[in-house]
């Protein structure tokens, strides 16, 4: 039986993941793979946008076309905070295994779909309206991926080697992201204009498909986590989850979001925004730009799950207060250091990266830690989520606004800055978790469960 310590918020409970190593792999390629098929198929819209833009909307206004692909990428941010709100709560009701195999087939349903859609030509106006829905639907399942994946990686994790464990996810991230790179590269070098307007564009978002289907299996054939179904031994699943949540954690709520905005900004703008600034305001080559990225991304594939490591050692708190502080101390100077060319450019932008891989390797474990089992998901989800429509998707435009607003290209290190700031101010409200019972008190016993409505 568990045994509970006086005034603590958790509890010792006898509920330990399985350390087999096939077991522990099936768990981690589980979780990860949602995550890989989704950073897929955005680096391809995003590097295909123009090419999208011709097939889907009228030839007569290109810049119009563009900016109506643009919008559609928008809009896919836009509807996340919905998907969290459905498959928040629906995971912390009928268990993650279930959420992770429904986000998963809708996603690589609606990618597929698009592979295989019509272009203006042969639809006319329906062809960007079927776009638009498509690009809906896979934003209202990519609402439910993180939070998903996140909550069954943690919990699925053995609890000294969870930061490790969790880190996973942010490498199929990492992957999925340089896979599409990697596929429009060999599209624009195998393929003429011609060509990849014809039918090229298609290919990544066909090939996504099968991807999905093989994460839905995987899915579909693990067990659910020890947490979870303690939930259901002790008839503690809770019945409204969202309302639980905003009734009684949103202190976790605001913190985990602080963690998650001190991610997100910099993951797009070292590893998005940077390269259209080194074309546009510093006068580096696209390609040169591209491979620093490239560069970054490894970086980061290779940090990620030390960095979680460390934490598993030395605290959640050391790694990511070290690396949000190094953020707000370095970010200007950063920038400052690129003026200097491309040898400048290269230092600033693989430092940013090892800080990016430090807030990355500890932001989802910490933000799963300090929820209990019964709303995890649901804080999980909404916290990432409104996050990433509020700050993610805007670095770009806002950046280029302020840029031409002020007129100093210096904007994008203070604007990191607030955000480090952001990180830091939750953080240091946030207790270690390491090592520690992801059951709470009110997971086990009915009586502690907050009393909500249904």
């Amino acid at each position: 039986m568990p045994t509970s310590h006086t005034g603590a918020t958790t509890i010792e409970a006898e509920v330990e993941p399985a350390t087999d190593p096939v077991a522990l792999r099936r768990s981690v390629a589980a979780g990860a793979v949602g995550v890989f098929v989704h950073w897929f198929d955005w680096a391809a819209y995003a590097y295909l946008a123009g090419t999208v833009a011709t097939v889907f909307f009228p030839a007569e206004d290109s810049t119009t076309g563009l900016l109506a692909v643009f919008g559609v990428f928008a809009v896919s941010f836009g509807i996340r905070p919905i998907g969290a709100l459905v498959f928040g709560p629906l995971g912390d009701r009928i268990g993650r295994k279930r959420t992770l195999s429904l986000v998963i087939f809708t996603m690589s349903g609606a990618t597929l779909a698009i592979g295989l859609l019509p272009g203006y030509a042969s639809l006319g106006i329906a062809a960007p309206i079927l776009l638009v829905v498509l690009r809906l639907v896979q934003g209202f399942a990519a609402g439910g991926e993180f939070g998903s994946a996140a909550s069954f990686l943690a919990e699925s994790a053995p609890r000294r080697r969870r930061g490790f464990g969790v880190g996973w996810l942010e490498v199929g991230s990492l992957l999925g992201f340089l896979a599409g790179s990697f596929v429009f590269l060999l599209l624009s070098t195998w393929l003429d204009e011609a060509q990849l307007t014809a039918w090229g564009w298609r290919i990544p978002f066909l090939i996504a498909a099968p991807l999905g289907v093989i994460g839905y299996v995987i899915r579909n054939k693990i067990e659910d986590t020890p947490e979870y179904r303690a939930l259901e031994a002790n008839d503690t699943v809770p019945r409204s989850p969202a309302r639980e949540l905003l009734r009684c954690h949103r202190r976790q709520l605001l913190q985990a979001a602080g963690l998650m905005a001190a991610m997100h900004v910099p993951f797009y703008a070292v590893l998005t925004y940077l390269v259209t600034y080194e074309t546009d305001h510093l006068g580096h080559s696209a390609d040169g730009a591209a491979l620093l990225s490239t560069a970054i991304s490894l970086l980061g594939l290779a940090l990620v799950p030390l960095f979680g490591a460390l934490s598993d050692r030395v605290g959640r708190k050391p790694v990511f207060v070290g690396a949000t502080a190094a953020l707000f101390v370095l970010a200007t100077p950063a920038f400052l250091l690129m003026r200097t060319g491309t040898v400048g450019t290269w230092i600033a932008g693989l430092l940013l990266g090892v800080i990016l891989a430090a807030i990355l390797g500890t932001y989802a474990v910490w933000s799963a830690e300090v929820f209990p089992t019964r709303t995890r998901q649901s804080g999980l989800s909404l916290a990432y989520n409104v996050t990433a429509a509020l700050f993610a998707g805007t670095v770009p435009y806002l950046m280029t606004v302020l840029i031409s607003a002020t007129g100093s290209t210096l904007v994008p290190g203070p604007y990191l800055m607030v955000f480090a700031a952001a990180g830091l101010i939750a953080a240091l409200s946030l207790k270690e978790t390491a090592g520690s019972s992801l059951l709470h008190a009110e997971d086990i016993a009915a009586d502690a469960a907050p009393a909500v409505r249904a």
